[in-house]
């Protein structure tokens, strides 16, 4: 089963080696038609501590890596010409 990868806005790095990610989804409701945005906070881990409030990154699922961590940030690789 292929892990799931979100994007989102770096909120907190308050604690060591850890990132708070918000997530803004936008889906139509199915009785109204009124497109909603929802929003949800998924705790990262951030080997290296490179990332700051206000980034925009992309998270992967993984193994468990503490009580509240299940996903990690996923570092891109620059393309080399």
């Amino acid at each position: 089963m292929p892990k799931r990868i979100l994007q989102g806005t770096v909120t907190s790095t308050a604690n060591k080696q850890t990132v708070t990610v918000q997530v803004v989804r936008r889906f139509k409701h199915p009785v109204l038609q009124k497109t909603i945005k929802k929003s949800k906070k998924y705790r990262a881990h951030d080997e290296h501590e490179q990332f700051n409030v206000g980034d925009s990154v992309r998270i992967i699922e993984c193994a468990p890596k503490s009580k509240t961590k299940r996903w990690e940030v996923l570092v891109d690789q620059p393309a080399e010409a």
